[in-house]
């Protein structure tokens, strides 16, 4: 953790908000190739698969996105900075969306 002190709090949010942005790039790339992975689903796991990966995918996103913040709220008893971590992730997060839905359009 001491090198991420050593970080700015608006860098630590885009690293935030950037490893959510990849994660999920990775979690669609899996699910848009899926068939080509694992062929064609015909049974109820593919469902069930598909709830667990979604309810993993929320806890990681979760702990990347508010591991830290929680970190500074509860262990390092720094609240106002933590709120603010979480607020400037957001606006990083906003900022991706809004640079893919530019990409997706304009492509």
């Amino acid at each position: 953790m001491r090198y991420i002190k050593n970080l700015s709090l608006p860098f630590i949010a885009f690293l935030q908000a950037l490893g959510i942005v990849s994660y999920c790039g990775l979690i669609g790339v899996l699910i848009w190739q899926g068939e080509k992975f694992f062929g064609p689903v015909n049974n109820f796991l593919g469902p069930v698969l598909f709830l667990t990966l979604f309810i993993v995918s929320a806890l990681i996103t979760a702990l990347i996105g508010l591991g830290y913040a929680g970190f500074l709220f509860f262990k390092e008893k720094k609240q106002k900075k933590a709120l603010k971590l979480i607020g400037l992730t957001a606006g990083w997060l906003l900022l991706f969306v809004l640079i893919l839905i530019f990409i997706l359009t304009f492509s």
